[in-house]
């Protein structure tokens, strides 16, 4: 039996159980680019506190859920 005829046979298989084919497209984390964006970010998240007066802007405005 070829490949694609067993491929074929279990797929058909699986929808018999109620299963559905789901292809899904992630991140290579293996790259050199995913790498390198992954310590961008994490820097940026770093220096978040150290960088930016974003917060001291934010907690005044804030209202806690329990009010």
């Amino acid at each position: 039996m070829a490949v694609r005829d067993r491929v074929s046979a279990h797929r058909e298989r699986m929808r018999e159980q109620g299963f559905r084919l789901v292809q899904v497209w992630v991140p290579d984390v293996r790259s050199e680019k995913f790498s390198a964006e992954a310590h961008r970010q994490s820097t940026a998240v770093g220096a978040a506190d150290r960088l930016s007066d974003d917060q001291e802007f934010i907690e005044p405005l804030s209202v806690s859920w329990d009010e």
